[in-house]
C-alpha cells in the first residue's frame, strides 16, 4: 500500500517494492508543498485516468500504476479497484499536473495540508487534528417484530 508523507516543505509518496516494479519507477514521488493547488476526495478513480500508462500497468478494472501521460500532461496514478482515492492537482511542479492516489486515509491528508507543517516528516496515518473528537456511535435502528410463520391450513381428507 502506498505511504504518503507530509511535512511543511513537501509531500512525499513511497512506494512498497512490488508498487515500485508495476509503477516502473524506483524513487519515491516528491512533491513540493507550495505546488499542491488543490485536493479533492473521490469514490471512483476510474474516472480520473486520462491519457496512457508510459511507463506504467494497467489491467482493467484491477490497477493502474505509474506515469500517465496525455496530450498536454503527465499524471501520477496509483489506483485500485473500486477503493476510495485522492485527487492532488498540482500548479507549476516540472514532474506531474496530477496525483491520483487510492487511499484510506485521503480525508486525513486534506485535513493534514489544512494544517500547519511542523518540519518534521509525518505519515497521514498518524494525523489527528485536536479539536476532532472521538466519532459518537450511531444508534442501531430498532428491528421489526419477526414474524413467525403460521402453519398451512389442512384440508380434510377427500372421504
Amino acid at each position: 500500500m502506498v505511504t504518503l508523507l507530509l511535512d511543511a516543505t513537501r509531500l512525499e509518496v513511497v512506494l512498497s517494492p512490488i508498487e515500485r516494479g508495476l509503477a516502473r519507477r524506483s524513487e519515491p514521488v516528491r512533491v513540493e508543498r507550495d505546488r499542491i493547488r488543490k485536493v479533492q476526495l473521490t469514490d471512483d478513480a476510474w474516472t480520473w485516468l486520462r491519457g496512457v500508462p508510459d511507463p506504467g500497468t494497467y489491467i482493467r478494472g484491477t490497477i493502474a500504476m505509474g506515469t500517465w501521460r496525455s496530450a498536454g500532461a503527465a499524471d501520477f496514478v496509483v489506483v485500485r479497484r473500486r477503493r476510495p482515492a485522492v485527487v492532488i492537482d498540482l500548479d507549476g511542479d516540472p514532474d506531474f499536473a496530477r496525483l491520483v492516489l487510492t487511499t484510506r486515509h485521503g480525508l486525513a491528508l486534506v485535513q493534514a495540508l489544512r494544517l500547519e507543517g511542523e518540519g518534521d516528516a509525518t505519515e497521514v496515518t498518524e494525523i489527528v487534528a485536536a479539536a476532532d473528537a472521538p466519532p459518537t456511535p450511531k444508534p442501531t435502528p430498532a428491528r421489526p417484530p419477526r414474524r413467525t410463520p403460521r402453519p398451512a391450513p389442512v384440508s380434510p381428507a377427500p372421504a
